[in-house]
């Protein structure tokens, strides 16, 4: 007969069963603290990368700011950056010209390679607005315009998203595409710069172009 002192068998069977819940645990705990930071270390550093396609861009014709027609075959031999917005757009597009004036400035002048602002609002923006619109900036920068269907081919030709937007308002009537597309003297795509690209790996993007 048990004393009193000593506990029921069924209290010893808890007790045991805790102890053991609670090893294993404590061994779960120190294999996932060494499993951590190896798999930590074995993640590979995400690199987004663009691939250049054979078949971006091509030959064009356009209209620009003194309403002559203008052909792609004037760019040739020279490396170029090409961006797609419109007039009255609220930061994206000034913001993004206005960087790209001061890179080239940095990356050795005008000289350098040229500035190619194509309109995709062909309806509001015609050869003055986009004159007005790239003198502002008081460097060389080419506006071009178009007819619509001119613009849409253009748009296909180089892969450019532009649509009115669903919610309109000043200065963002348009969704578009915001990258910047650089061109070597050859006339092929040589790189892009994102919106919120570094001005550092930007510029260091402009000098490989224009080496």
């Amino acid at each position: 007969m048990p004393s009193e002192t000593e506990p029921p068998e069924r209290n010893l069977k808890q007790i045991r069963t805790l102890l053991w819940i609670l090893v294993a645990l404590t061994a779960v705990g120190a294999a996932a603290l060494l499993l951590i930071p190896r798999l930590t270390e074995a993640k590979p550093a995400v690199v987004t990368t663009m691939t250049a396609p054979a078949n971006l861009g091509g030959p064009f014709t356009l209209t620009d700011a003194d309403g002559k027609r203008f052909s792609s075959a004037a760019l040739a031999g020279k490396p170029y950056a090409m961006f797609f917005g419109f007039t009255r757009c609220g930061d994206v597009c000034p913001i993004t010209l206005g960087r790209l004036v001061k890179l080239r400035q940095q990356a050795g002048g005008a000289d350098k390679f040229a500035i190619v602002f194509v309109t995709i609002d062909p309806e509001h923006d015609g050869p003055k607005e986009v004159g007005q619109f790239a003198t502002a900036f008081h460097s060389p920068i080419i506006g071009l315009t178009g007819s619509p269907a001119e613009i849409d081919q253009v748009k296909k030709q180089f892969r450019i998203f532009g649509q009115p937007s669903r919610h309109p308002m000043p200065g963002m009537e348009m969704e578009h595409t915001a990258t910047v597309l650089l061109f070597g003297a050859d006339g092929k795509l040589a790189a892009t710069i994102a919106p919120d690209e570094p001005d550092r790996t930007a510029l260091d993007k402009l000098r490989r172009v224009t080496a």
